[in-house]
């Protein structure tokens, strides 16, 4: 507040100097100084606002990371590919850890899609605005006839759900234990180690077969299975509230600019 309150004399100090002084170089100095007292008053105002909202209670949270391939071929999923690869480097500049929880990748080096858990304090904070579809227009390198392709991804950014957050009734979730597939490697396709949850309330289906255990594998899709069922909690009230705005839009009298609220 003290930073705002400086920033905005400064600013006033150097309108002044504008208005009276008639030396040009003086009057260049005070346009340097006003330029810089509008631009750090804009910036404290920004970090004002932002310590006024309200703190979401999952902005410290760890992230679960989704995305999928989307219309546009081998072509999208390059697209999904450099998504993931974009978001992991902002992930490790920022000190914080990217897991790999199921990955499903297309010929050409591309991901049809990919789950992933950031570690990191406030990175739900910093990730949560980029859920949504994403979508990219270029000349694709394999486009021989220089024709501008358009493909999307879709983005899911999810806070990592705790027990606490999400109590699953387990008579609610159906568990099928497989063999895992892949290239090979130790535990694949010689023991039961793939996990697949269904939760029948939302119809979240989780599979898991990235670790080597079926144990390590359960307690990863039952944590993805926590987190996707917290975000399809939180979706279905944010639609109540919303229809419940419209019916009380459509049942409520029209307010006049000098009515009441």
């Amino acid at each position: 507040m003290e930073a705002l309150q400086r920033a905005k004399e400064r600013e006033a100090e150097a309108l002044s100097l504008l208005e009276t002084e008639r030396d040009e170089e003086l009057r260049q100095l005070a346009k340097e100084e006003l330029q810089e007292a509008r631009q750090e008053k804009a910036r404290h105002a920004a970090e004002l606002k932002e310590l006024l909202l309200p703190k979401d209670p999952n902005d410290e949270k760890n992230v679960v990371l989704e995305i999928r391939a989307g219309a546009g071929g081998d072509e999208a999923a390059l697209f999904a590919a450099e998504l993931f690869r974009m978001y992991r480097q902002y992930a490790e500049h920022r000190g914080w850890k990217v897991e790999i929880d199921d990955i499903h990748e297309s010929g050409l080096g591309g991901i049809k899609e990919v789950i992933a858990t950031v570690r990191g304090r406030g990175a739900f904070s910093r990730l949560k605005f980029e859920s949504g579809v994403h979508r990219v227009q270029r000349v694709p390198a394999t486009e021989a006839g220089g024709r501008i392709h358009t493909s999307t991804a879709s983005v899911a950014v999810m806070p990592e759900a705790e027990e606490v957050d999400v109590q699953l009734d387990m008579k609610d979730v159906r568990i099928d234990v497989m063999r895992a597939s892949g290239n090979g490697g130790q535990c694949v396709n010689t023991t039961d180690s793939a996990v697949r949850l269904t939760h029948y309330p939302t119809g979240i289906v989780i599979y898991s077969q990235t670790e080597k255990s079926q144990l390590q594998n359960k307690e990863k899709a039952f944590r993805l299975l926590r987190s996707k069922a917290l975000r399809a909690r939180t979706r279905a009230a944010t639609g109540r509230d919303r229809r419940g705005a419209a019916r009380a839009d459509r049942n409520g009298r029209p307010l006049g600019k000098n009515q009441d609220l």
